[in-house]
């Protein structure tokens, strides 16, 4: 599907630059929801659909970041889907994290301080060269939350593989709009409800069979089972085999949300999102004097932005005064041209 064709499924009022604190849900994700609910109010619909839309969700996801389905687990949280590989380190185990990490992927290394993990924190820029022997585990965002900045992927990767180290990752600001390869790392994990545009409550992690199997599904309940609807009572144990039995039982209107926008980002294609999203908000620090860069996350710093953008309705995260605007495929060089205005004037 053509980009230009698939914007006339998002409704949004102008000047919504936020994706990076939540996504806007297209049509069909929209009235797929609309739908389910209203089927929960009435009492005459069947749960097992609405649970069906998670197995769409981990197909599709699997596909966009290009890992076998058999190793995608779904969740609600990232912190929730990194605490089995927390707990599962070794004591005494060393990790490197960067030192401006969103939390979801720095808190379930240090609740393991008191088994003795050391978790080292670094600037981004010096992670790979960081990596050294007697490291276990790097871990790290794709895309920086705080600024936009897009990790050395393939570098940070080569340099924990020279020394042995396992690879962590969160996708959560990169998915859906920068084509990557998850099999690369050991574990990728991803919030749904940012740049996949699907509801909050849905959550994606890649784990590579040889980490899997070093992991104990603390959380298990009948929807990691073999076979689900056969796992309702009763022992004896009877996990899934694959990535599955890292599942939770999905929030079933989520997933019914969040299936429809996967599959429209697969029909769209990563590389005409990334290249919409990257030069709208390429147009966005020309137009404030800024050299261009490879995010869809940018960050400036304006005096009176906060009071500035509110005035014009535009709506991006402001921390300390500097502006955080995040451009994605339902965004709009008018989009950009209403920020500037606002900022400029």
């Amino acid at each position: 599907m053509e980009l230009a064709q698939a914007q006339k499924l998002w409704q949004p009022r102008p000047g919504w630059l936020n994706t990076a604190s939540f996504g806007l849900p297209p049509d069909p994700a929209w009235d797929a929801l609309q739908d389910a609910l209203a089927g929960w109010r009435a009492g005459d619909a069947s749960w097992e659909s609405w649970s069906g839309a998670s197995d769409r969700s981990r197909a599709a996801f699997a596909r966009l970041v290009g890992v076998p389905v058999a190793d995608v687990a779904i969740g609600v949280t990232v912190s929730q889907l990194l605490a089995p590989v927390a707990a599962a380190l070794p004591a005494g185990a060393r990790v490197v994290v960067p030192e401006v990490e969103f939390t979801s992927n720095l808190f379930p290394w240090l609740v393991q301080q008191e088994r003795g993990v050391q978790v080292r924190t670094v600037p981004l820029a010096e992670l790979a060269d960081s990596v050294e022997a007697g490291t276990d585990l790097v871990a790290f965002s794709l895309v920086q939350s705080a600024d936009g900045t897009v990790a050395a992927y393939d570098e940070i990767v080569a340099a924990a593989r020279s020394h042995g180290a396992l690879v962590a990752v969160d996708a959560t600001q990169a998915c859906g709009w920068l084509p990557f390869d998850a099999a690369r790392a050991d574990v990728v994990v991803v919030g749904g409800y940012k740049w996949l545009m699907g509801p909050r409550g849905t959550a994606f992690a890649y784990l590579a069979p040889a980490v899997r199997d070093r992991l104990r599904p603390d959380a298990a309940g009948w929807f990691a089972g073999r076979d689900p609807h056969a796992s309702y009572y009763g022992p004896p144990l009877r996990l899934a085999e694959d990535a599955r039995r890292f599942d939770i039982s999905p929030a079933w209107f989520s997933w019914v949300g969040a299936a429809p926008a996967l599959e429209l980002l697969l029909e769209i294609g990563l590389p005409a999102v990334h290249a919409h999203d990257v030069a709208l908000a390429n147009r966005f620090l020309a137009g404030l004097g800024q050299p261009p860069g490879n995010s869809a996350i940018v960050t400036v710093q304006v005096p009176g932005a906060q009071e500035k953008l509110d005035r014009a309705g535009v709506r991006a995260a402001v921390r300390a005064g500097r502006v955080r605007a995040a451009f994605h495929l339902y965004c709009t060089p008018q989009d950009v041209d209403l920020a500037l205005a606002a900022l400029t004037s």
